[in-house]
């Protein structure tokens, strides 16, 4: 039995879930930095409706906390695109999204508990050999410690040259400031029909009897197959609900890299949190 996860679900980090976009050098070296690029580059955010500009360099002193998305979202009939509200247990809000792709993000970060999501956060503003242009990332991330993260989500096989100029673009920007920055063009094998799976009891569930304490202490020192695990407890159905609250939460560990079925074995977890 393969005992060795190659994702543990209580301590990976999103760069162990996504599959990211990796810009070229070749597109890099289009954007005209040289002296006094971190003033030339502008930014545009939105706060009580109204709209304010800060040069790159000053980013870090941006109130984001207040600000509003700088795009609307828009629903009409016949769009390609799916766009609507995901709710994130970690913030206790709905937060919008454009795509089915972009869903998918906030809930992994949902998952990775994040401290604030700002979908449309501001709109860049960049020089370039060809001239001047203009990108909306789709989500600035802050984590507990303060850590901030920009993203864009694009399936790989829609990246152009135009998209890939501006993801470079926002590259440099969040470099600039100190963000990290990733462009969200697939997941891992598996990785995001495991995290599908688990969300189903995300939210606060009552333990009425009594089953995740049981289900904690029966991995201790060894893992076990989640259908042996559940099947071994008093109430085997609510046990399984249980189950997959305790692994959302990361208070209980499985392989995100490996299809999540009866025979995935579930580890003891990380304290995780209560919910």
């Amino acid at each position: 039995m393969d005992t060795q996860a190659r994702v543990r679900s209580d301590t990976c980090g999103l760069d162990q879930l996504i599959a990211p976009y990796v810009i070229a050098d070749e597109v890099r070296d289009q954007l005209v930095r040289g002296e006094g690029w971190l003033r030339r580059w502008m930014t545009a955010w939105r706060f009580a409706g109204d709209e304010v500009v800060w040069p790159v360099c000053d980013l870090v002193a941006v109130p984001v906390f207040g600000s509003e998305p700088v795009r609307r979202f828009t629903w009409r009939a016949r769009q390609r695109h799916r766009p609507g509200l995901q709710f994130m247990v970690s913030t206790g809000r709905h937060h919008g999204f454009e795509s089915l792709e972009e869903q998918r993000l906030l809930l992994a970060l949902d998952f990775l508990r994040v401290a604030e999501v700002l979908p449309q956060p501001f709109r860049l503003e960049f020089e370039h050999a060809g001239g001047r242009a203009a990108h909306t990332p789709d989500f600035l991330v802050i984590w507990p410690g303060g850590g901030r993260w920009l993203f864009d989500v694009r399936p790989l096989r829609l990246i152009g040259l135009d998209d890939a100029l501006k993801f470079a673009a926002a590259g440099e920007a969040a470099a600039a400031c100190g963000w990290r920055y990733a462009v969200v063009s697939g997941w891992r094998p598996h990785v995001f029909a495991g995290l599908d799976a688990l969300s189903a009891q995300r939210r606060p569930l009552e333990d009425l009897l009594e089953v995740q304490e049981p289900l904690l202490q029966a991995v201790v020192g060894q893992p076990l197959a989640l259908g042996e695990l559940a099947a071994a407890m008093d109430w085997p159905v609510v046990a399984r609900a249980h189950l997959l609250h305790l692994l959302w939460h990361r208070r209980l560990a499985v392989d995100l890299g490996k299809p999540l079925g009866d025979g995935s074995l579930v580890w003891a977890g990380g304290k995780g949190r209560e919910g």
